[in-house]
């Protein structure tokens, strides 16, 4: 299902559908709607109960000294070859693997929504110029929490393990000091390898028949074993969409009026 985003109050409609499990993708929001499955769920951290976990707070701790910078959604040749490469490494074949230039631009600046770049960078040499970059995050304000749409990072730097987590505990925070009560993740979904990462945090939401309803903690504590065995036992899969099963490209939707 997906409908296209516009109008005066596009602000409010892109909130209302987020509430409901659509996800924004350029102008078009989305939403997985397949015959006898459910299996995408929408997911959610309740950001003021956040509790990090010791390995989140060790996570915390070593990346503190990156230099997060808020900027508009407008494109950088320095972005689009750190999306290159975590592309490489991380969803190789994947839709998004044969994007160039131009669709990233297309997927950061065609927005008609609030939206922004969270730049992670190491701190600079001089302290003026700016420093490495490591990770970025396309990610949309809305009314009652920050979405993020797509995270990206570099895949191989041996001493800053734990980039991807630490961009979703530094929205996390940010959430917390904008006042806003949720950090939306996408979607999840059950014994999918690329996505367990999500359940580790507490508390979490998903979106069911009945409205939003919390993971119970027995219910997490068993999904989280089940990831730790899941990742003993086999490789992770190189998968063929994008993040939450979206297609790498624009052109897969077509807008009926």
């Amino acid at each position: 299902m997906f409908t296209e985003l516009k109008g005066q109050h596009v602000d409010a409609l892109n909130d209302a559908l987020g509430r409901i499990g659509f996800r924004r993708s350029q102008t078009v929001a989305y939403r997985p709607s397949c015959l006898d499955c459910t299996a995408c769920v929408s997911v959610r951290i309740v950001a003021d109960e956040f509790v990090a976990s010791s390995t989140q707070k060790r996570n915390l701790k070593r990346n503190s000294d990156l230099v997060a910078t808020v900027c508009r959604a407008w494109s950088t040749a320095e972005q689009f070859e750190l999306l290159q490469g975590y592309l490489g490494v991380r969803h190789p074949g994947g839709g998004m693997a044969t994007m160039d230039e131009n669709d990233f631009s297309d997927m950061v600046e065609h927005t008609p929504v609030t939206s922004y770049i969270i730049e992670y960078r190491e701190p600079s040499a001089d302290g003026v110029t700016p420093g490495r970059l490591v990770g970025a995050c396309l990610t949309d304000r809305q009314g009652d929490g920050l979405s993020m749409i797509y995270s990206f990072y570099d895949p191989d730097h041996a001493e800053r393990s734990g980039l991807g987590n630490y961009i979703i505990l530094d929205h996390i925070r940010r959430s917390v000091e904008m006042g806003l009560p949720y950090v939306y993740l996408g979607y999840w979904v059950e014994g999918s390898a690329r996505m367990q990462y999500k359940i580790r945090y507490r508390p979490l939401e998903r979106l069911g028949s009945n409205g939003w309803e919390r993971f119970s903690p027995d219910e997490q504590d068993r999904l989280i074993a089940d990831v730790t065995s899941m990742r003993r036992a086999i490789p992770l899969p190189v998968e063929s969409n994008g993040k939450d099963g979206l297609p790498g490209r624009q052109e897969h939707y077509r807008l009926v009026d």
